[in-house]
C-alpha cells in the first residue's frame, strides 16, 4: 500500500519519492527485473501516491482522501492497467491511445500501466512511439517487463529506468517473520530462512509458500516440517557428509547417501547441495566474507564451527571435484555409482590434506637401493648419496697410473689444489716417475672431497646416517658429481655400435609410430606411411610424401632416441626419400573413361571387337 511496505528496493523507492517532492517526474518509466521483486506493486503504489490530495510527510499516499479510497475500492478512473501479454494488438494500443486525450476527472494524472510490455507486437509498438514521444502533460506511463532486451530502442530512450534487483534471503526472512507476527504464526527461523532460498529472490513466491505453510502445519511453522513439504535435503546431511569426509568413513558417507536416495532426493539435487555447503565452508574460513553466508544465526555457528577442521586446499579441491561430478552427471550410466566415486575422492583427498605438513617436515630421501659406484673415480670416498636414513660408505678406488684421457682433461675447470695426504700412501719406485705430472683424475678428485664432508677413517662398515639441510655445500657437491658420472656414462652411451637387422629396424620403426601418434598424429602417419629399409650396415632409408616432418625438430629427436635405445645402435643415418606419385590422367571424354574401363576389366576390348561397336568409343 505504501513505498515503505515494498522489501529490498530501497534505493528505488528513494528515487521515486525525491522526484515527487521535487515535481520532477518524467513522463515515462520502466520498470524491469525478475518476477516477483515489486515493479507492479512500485507502479500501483506511485499511481496513487502522485494522484493522493493530502500526502503526508513522508511523501506516503493518505489513504483518507477521494482519490486514495477510489483507488482501494479499484475504482480510480485515473488509474489504467494493460496487459500487453494478452493485449499485443494494434487495436488495443490505439484504444489506449484514444483514452489518453481524456483528462483526470480526480487528481493530478492519469496513470496508464502496461504490464509484460515486451510482449507487444512491432505494429503496437509503433503505433504506442507516437503517444509516447509527445504526451498530455497529466499522462504518466509506467511500463513494466522481466526481458528488457525485447523492447525496441526507440522505446528504451523515452523512459526512465529503473532496475529492480533480486531481494536477497534475508530481507525475504525478515518479511516473512513480520509477516507470520501480523498473522498470529509461530514460525523458527530456520523455517523462514528455507522459504526464503526456495523462492530464489522471488517476495511473490516466499509469500506464496508461506501460505501454503500455513495450510499445511497450522499456526506453527517448523523446519522439520518445511522440509518435509517443499522437499528440501536437511542441513543436517551435509554436516555429517563433511565430518566423514574428514574422518575418512567411507562406509558411514555410502549409508547416508543410500539413505537420502531411498528417501526420493534426486542425486543431483544432492551434489548442488553438497557444492553450496562447501562453498559456505570456503566462505566462513575468513572473517571478511562470512558475510556472504545467508543462513540463519544458529546455522551460521555450525559452519564456522565445521570450516575450522576443513583445510582451505582440501575445500577448493573437493569443489573441483564436485563441480566436475556436475557436469559429467547427465552422461554417466550408472549416476549413483558416479556419485560415489566423488565422494571417495574427497575422502581420498582430504587425508593427503591433513597429513600434508607431516610430509612436508620429513626431509627429502633418494632412493635407497642405488647400486655402489664403485667404479666411478668422480664420486669420492664416503661421502653420502643424498639418502638421510642410512649412509654407505663407499670404497675408495685405487690410484691409478693410466694416463689422463684427452677428453677427460678437456671438461676439467677447476683449478688444481694440492693432493690430499690420504691419498699418497708410498706409491712403488716404478711408479714415482708417473706420478711426476698431475692426474686429472686424481685432481678432480681432491677437489670433490675437498667439497664434501670428511670421510670415514674407521673400519669400512656401514656408518651412522649425516642428515645436512639441502643447499649446502656438501649436497652441491654431491649433485655435481652425480651429474660428471651422467656426463660420462653418456658418452660411453654414445658409442653404441651394436649392428641390427631388418626385422629389428622395422619393429622399432612401428613401435616408436603406435607411441608418439598420440603426441603428434601428422608426424606419426608421415613416418608410418612407408616401411623403412636397411641399406648397408648402419643406412636407414625411408620413403615420405614430402619433407615437411624434418621441421619437427621434436619428433626428430624422439626418433632418434627412440631408435638409438631400441636398437643399442647411434651410429646410423637417417636418410629421408621423397616418394614420387605417377600423375594420373583424368578422364574427361567417354573415350577415355571407356580406356580407363579397359585397364580394370579387359574383356571389355573383347566385347567391343566382336559387336563392332565404334561410333563414340
Amino acid at each position: 500500500m505504501t513505498f515503505d511496505t515494498v522489501v529490498g528496493q530501497g534505493s528505488i523507492t528513494n528515487t521515486l519519492k525525491n522526484a515527487i517532492r521535487n515535481n520532477t517526474l518524467a513522463q515515462a518509466f520502466l520498470f524491469c527485473g525478475p518476477r516477483g521483486v515489486g515493479k507492479t506493486t512500485c507502479a500501483r503504489i506511485m499511481a496513487k501516491t502522485i494522484n493522493c490530495l493530502h500526502p503526508t510527510e513522508n511523501l506516503e499516499a493518505c489513504n483518507e482522501c477521494e482519490s486514495c479510497r477510489a483507488f482501494n475500492n479499484n475504482a480510480s478512473f485515473n488509474i489504467y492497467e494493460l496487459d500487453a501479454a494478452s493485449n499485443n494488438s494494434v487495436e488495443d494500443i490505439r484504444s489506449l491511445v484514444d483514452q489518453v486525450r481524456i483528462p483526470p476527472q480526480i487528481g493530478q494524472y492519469k496513470v496508464y500501466i502496461i504490464d509484460e510490455v515486451h510482449m507487444l507486437s512491432a505494429a503496437a509498438f509503433n503505433a504506442f512511439l507516437k503517444t509516447l514521444e509527445e504526451p498530455p502533460a497529466y499522462a504518466k506511463f509506467i511500463l513494466a517487463t522481466t526481458e528488457k532486451h525485447k523492447i525496441i530502442p526507440t522505446i528504451l530512450s523515452r523512459c526512465q529506468i529503473f532496475d529492480f534487483k533480486r531481494i536477497t534471503v534475508d530481507d525475504i526472512a525478515k518479511h516473512l517473520a513480520f509477516v507470520a507476527q501480523s498473522e498470529g504464526v509461530s514460525a523458527e527461523p530456520e523455517a523462514l530462512n528455507i522459504i526464503a532460498q526456495k523462492a530464489d529472490g522471488a517476495l511473490r513466491d516466499a509469500l506464496s509458500i508461506f501460505d501454503q505453510m500455513v495450510s499445511f502445519s497450522g499456526k506453527s511453522i517448523t523446519y522439520k516440517d518445511v522440509i518435509d513439504n517443499l522437499n528440501v535435503l536437511d542441513y543436517d546431511y551435509y554436516f555429517q557428509i563433511v565430518d566423514h569426509i574428514l574422518h575418512g568413513n567411507t562406509s558411514d558417507i555410502l549409508l547416508i547417501l543410500n539413505d537420502i536416495i531411498s528417501k526420493g532426493f534426486e542425486p543431483q539435487h544432492f551434489i548442488n547441495g553438497l557444492g553450496n555447503h562447501l562453498r559456505s565452508l570456503m566462505v566462513c574460513k575468513d572473517p571478511i566474507t562470512v558475510q556472504l553466508l545467508e543462513v540463519s544465526e544458529q546455522l551460521r555457528q555450525r559452519y564456522l564451527a565445521q570450516s575450522q577442521a576443513c583445510p582451505m586446499p582440501f575445500l577448493i579441491r573437493a569443489l573441483e571435484i564436485n563441480n566436475k561430478c556436475d557436469i559429467d552427471y547427465r552422461a554417466a550410466n550408472n549416476k549413483r555409482l558416479h556419485l560415489e566415486i566423488a565422494l571417495l575422492k574427497m575422502c581420498a583427498l582430504c587425508s593427503q590434506a591433513l597429513n600434508m605438513p607431516t610430509a612436508q617436515a620429513q626431509p627429502v630421501q633418494m632412493p635407497q637401493n642405488r647400486p655402489a659406484q664403485t667404479a666411478n673415480p668422480t664420486v669420492p670416498s664416503g661421502v653420502s648419496t643424498g639418502s638421510t636414513s642410512a649412509t654407505t660408505k663407499v670404497p675408495e678406488p685405487p690410484v691409478t697410473t693410466k694416463a689422463p684421457e684427452p677428453a677427460v682433461s678437456s671438461k676439467v675447470h677447476e683449478p688444481a689444489v694440492p693432493e690430499d695426504p690420504r691419498r699418497v700412501e708410498g706409491p712403488t719406485t716404478a711408479q714415482q716417475p708417473q706420478q711426476s705430472q698431475p692426474n686429472n683424475s686424481t685432481v678432480q678428485q681432491s677437489t670433490i672431497r675437498q667439497q664434501t664432508a670428511p670421510v670415514s677413517t674407521g673400519s669400512t662398515s656401514a656408518q651412522q646416517p649425516v642428515v645436512r639441510p639441502r643447499g649446502t655445500t656438501s649436497s652441491i657437491s654431491i649433485n655435481k658429481a652425480m651429474q660428471q658420472a651422467g656426463q660420462k656414462a653418456e658418452e660411453k652411451e654414445e658409442t653404441w655400435d651394436t649392428p641390427f637387422t631388418q626385422e629389428q629396424l622395422t619393429a622399432a620403426w612401428a613401435d616408436f609410430v603406435n607411441r608418439y601418434k598420440n603426441v603428434s598424429p601428422n608426424f606419426a602417419a608421415a613416418l608410418g606411411k612407408y616401411t623403412p629399409k636397411l641399406m648397408g650396415s648402419a643406412e636407414i632409408h625411408f620413403s615420405v610424401d614430402n619433407l615437411l616432418f624434418e621441421h619437427d625438430t621434436e619428433g626428430m629427436s624422439a626418433l632418434k632416441h627412440h631408435l638409438k635405445n631400441s636398437l643399442h645402435n647411434n651410429q646410423y643415418q637417417l636418410k629421408p626419400e621423397v616418394m614420387e606419385r605417377p600423375a594420373e590422367i583424368d578422364a574427361y571424354t567417354d573415350k577415355d573413361k571407356f580406356e580407363k574401363m579397359v585397364e580394370e576389366r579387359p574383356y571389355l576390348r573383347t566385347l567391343q571387337t566382336e559387336l563392332k561397336l565404334e561410333g563414340d568409343l
